[in-house]
């Protein structure tokens, strides 16, 4: 019997890494996360209008990559900031999924609003400012969805793997734990992206691991150079925000790609990827 408080989560308890498969979409192979494939998911940081979210489908359908992000729901340290579309921010999701394939991961942040993200979303999120909140935790570990669970604003690496055992003791075995950057004393980036919990979540934990430079680093400049070290270090998915015009961004323009920095960012993670005997997923 494990020693460890993290139980469900721990190797000790579950020698062999977990892979979490997404079934397969028409024309499409299911999506492996935890395997050899790096997986790439990429979208705005907050669900934008109608037409925007399409440039960015048509832009993500050219690179082949088959899973998107945006955030429906946003928590905001300020209650003036940009909010989210909400629901309405769902229907469009499922809008573009119907209309490009494609798969999408999305935030909740209310118990009330799980049973609507689960049956819509591929992959719920937990984002960083809900890392604890042990009802939500609870809620969406009994759904059967796959459940992205971001590192606390200043969470520790065990406080991380204490939520995902939340998720993991009510059913939902399927969690990929998120490396977004704390906070630390540094202010010359928007947060620390501690990429010391890649390979150190891999010893301790069977679950597979994503990395968020976009959040981590909060400058478009340095989101390359930390993707390709995210791989490196052995992340087995990364999330980066793109958009046509970051600066008309609804939210964290700054820390967000414009296309033909998502198209760079794809050839350097790729030949990353490759030298440490990976490859890059990006459909």
């Amino acid at each position: 019997m494990t020693e460890k408080p993290y139980k469900l989560a721990s190797r000790d308890y579950h020698p062999e890494s977990t892979v979490i498969s997404l079934p397969a979409l028409p024309g499409h192979d299911p999506v492996l996360i935890g395997g050899k494939e790096v997986v790439l998911v990429a979208g705005p940081c907050s669900v934008e209008p109608r037409e925007i979210m399409r440039q960015i489908a048509r832009t993500l359908k050219t690179h082949g990559v088959g899973l998107m992000r945006a955030g429906a729901f946003k928590p905001r340290t300020s209650p003036y900031s940009f909010q989210g579309l909400g629901v309405e921010g769902v229907r469009i999701l499922r809008e573009i999924r119907d209309a490009f394939g494609l798969r999408f991961v999305t935030e909740v942040m209310d118990t009330r609003d799980v049973e609507l993200v689960a049956e819509t979303a591929d992959i719920i999120q937990i984002g960083a400012r809900n890392a604890q909140n042990y009802s939500l935790l609870k809620a969406v570990g009994r759904t059967r969805t796959p459940v992205l669970l971001k590192r606390g604003i200043a969470g520790t690496i065990e406080e991380l793997l204490m939520s995902a055992e939340y998720i993991m003791s009510q059913g939902n075995e399927q969690v990929i734990l998120c490396e977004r950057g704390i906070r630390t004393y540094e202010r010359a980036t928007r947060n620390t992206l501690d990429l010391n919990a890649v390979p150190l979540l891999k010893q301790w934990t069977h679950l597979p691991v994503a990395v968020d430079p976009s959040h981590g680093t909060g400058s478009r400049d340095l989101v390359i150079p930390m993707a390709g070290a995210a791989v490196a270090a052995g992340a087995d998915m990364l999330l980066v925000e793109i958009h046509p015009s970051p600066s008309t961004a609804i939210s964290d323009g700054a820390q967000t790609l414009d296309h033909d920095q998502f198209a760079d960012m794809i050839l350097r993670t790729a030949k990353i990827a490759e030298a440490v005997g990976r490859s890059l997923r990006s459909s």
